[in-house]
């Protein structure tokens, strides 16, 4: 992964993001990887890490609780976006999509830490990291 921080560029001082996670199973050690995994990130792009927000029931829902306070926290003034380790966090893709659908609403923008479709370094815009695909406006 290119460490260009994507921050760079941007009018933006100490832009904050929300974590989100479709958590089933693995227990407590896998859910605290996968928050540290959104810390480094965070870390690594110069983001500030405001809370994560966690679904850990197996049955999916569009509305559940965890979506919802997502979808609210990311209204909230001088917000900078959302971010999850992969796309599949959002679920199955009917779902997935609505739920993507309700974030770029906010016009927020969506920052996904593992695209499971790699990028050619071509097709990379300046100051984007391979791997790291982002949903919305800023």
């Amino acid at each position: 992964m290119d460490d260009e921080l994507i921050t760079e560029r941007r009018p933006v001082a100490f832009p904050q993001v929300f974590g989100y996670l479709r958590h089933i199973t693995g227990g407590l050690a896998r859910h605290a990887a996968l928050v540290d995994c959104l810390t480094e990130y965070c870390r690594r792009h110069e983001l500030t890490l405001g809370g994560v927000f966690t679904d850990s029931d197996a049955t999916v829902a569009i509305h559940s609780a965890a979506v919802v306070g997502l979808v609210d926290a990311l209204q909230l003034p001088d917000i900078y976006g959302a971010v999850v380790p992969a796309a599949s966090h959002f679920g199955p893709k009917g779902i997935g999509v609505e739920r993507r659908r309700q974030i770029t609403a906010t016009s927020t923008r969506l920052l996904v830490v593992r695209s499971f479709t790699p990028a050619r370094r071509s097709e990379t815009s300046p100051g984007t990291s391979a791997g790291v695909r982002s949903w919305g406006t800023t």
